[in-house]
């Protein structure tokens, strides 16, 4: 055996003993949707956290399970350590993408709705804000402020000590909290946005959608240079009231559009012609909307037909 950064050993050879041979694969899928919820919101895309959950699979299979004292700590470890990487490659790969990058979509099963904090944790307006995050503040405001790991596990996952982990977590706090909305999140200011939002869509009437704009509302449309969207963010109710205009008038009556609950929040799902063509989710403060996001990529609406299971 060999011993590994962490302080597992690798097992060399199979176990042949029949009765464990099954072990690990269920002690994995035991914890497979934690361990994605983890890679998720470190990435903000559900295809990279799958490569991330295929590493990690690997990589605990290559371990002798006998000397691993928490299967969960474990894999909680390893996961995060994989999404590190990823994402520092990820960061560069942004650098080239072509406009606004949204994080992917999830269609959420109703219970992660019913967790307050994961759902505001894989919100698209959160998922945002981590991403002015550096990777390492990333980790550690993820495993302590949604997973509430203590300061000496996450100290061990990000090969910090607890006193600079401590100092991390802290920074990230502060940054997160002058970003994110002043007040909690409202559902029904939101199903209400949203509803006026599809009433545009279905009627061409823009009314009641652009009387709910904030002064200062950003629109951001990921159409990653792959279909068209706007290259740059639109600022202002006027800009914004202006691109929805042209936009949604060209597609009233034709577009079919769904309630939806995305990363744990309403949402629309726009088809056209039985195809995805995007998914609209809102921010919204004192019952205006603040944020408004369109997903067009397509790369990032292939998930959008099985609801997906979210763990804390």
């Amino acid at each position: 055996m060999s011993e590994r950064r962490d302080g597992s050993t690798q097992r060399t050879e199979p176990i042949a003993d029949g009765n464990r041979v099954d072990h690990p694969t269920e002690t994995f899928v035991a914890h497979r949707n934690l361990l994605f919820t983890v890679a998720y919101e470190m990435l903000g895309s559900a295809a990279d956290a799958e490569d991330v959950l295929q590493e990690t699979w690997m990589r605990w299979m290559g371990v002798d399970q006998g000397v691993v004292r928490d299967p969960r700590a474990y894999l909680i470890r390893v996961v995060t350590r994989q999404a590190l990487m990823r994402l520092r490659s990820l960061r560069r790969r942004k650098e080239t993408y072509v406009g606004p990058w949204l994080p992917e979509p999830l269609l959420t099963a109703p219970d992660v709705a019913e967790d307050v904090e994961l759902a505001e944790g894989v919100s698209m307006a959160m998922l945002l804000v981590m991403e002015t995050l550096t990777p390492t503040e990333r980790a550690v405001f993820v495993l302590r402020e949604v997973f509430g790991l203590d300061y000496d596990e996450i100290a061990e996952t990000v090969d910090k000590t607890p006193v600079t982990v401590r100092q991390i977590a802290h920074r990230a706090r502060n940054h997160v909290a002058a970003r994110r909305p002043r007040v909690s999140v409202s559902r029904a200011e939101n199903r209400a946005a949203l509803l006026a939002f599809r009433r545009a869509v279905e009627t061409g009437d823009l009314r009641g959608l652009l009387d709910q704009l904030a002064p200062d509302v950003v629109f951001l449309s990921d159409g990653g240079g792959v279909v068209p969207a706007a290259l740059e963010p639109v600022v202002g109710a006027g800009s914004v009231a202006a691109l929805l205009a042209a936009g949604l008038g060209r597609i009233a009556g034709t577009t079919a559009v769904q309630s939806a609950q995305i990363n744990g929040h309403p949402a629309l799902i726009m088809r056209i012609g039985g195809r995805v063509e995007g998914v609209v989710t809102v921010r919204t403060e004192d019952s205006l909307i603040t944020g408004l996001y369109f997903v067009r990529n397509p790369e990032k609406l292939s998930r959008l037909d099985q609801e997906i299971s979210l763990r804390r």
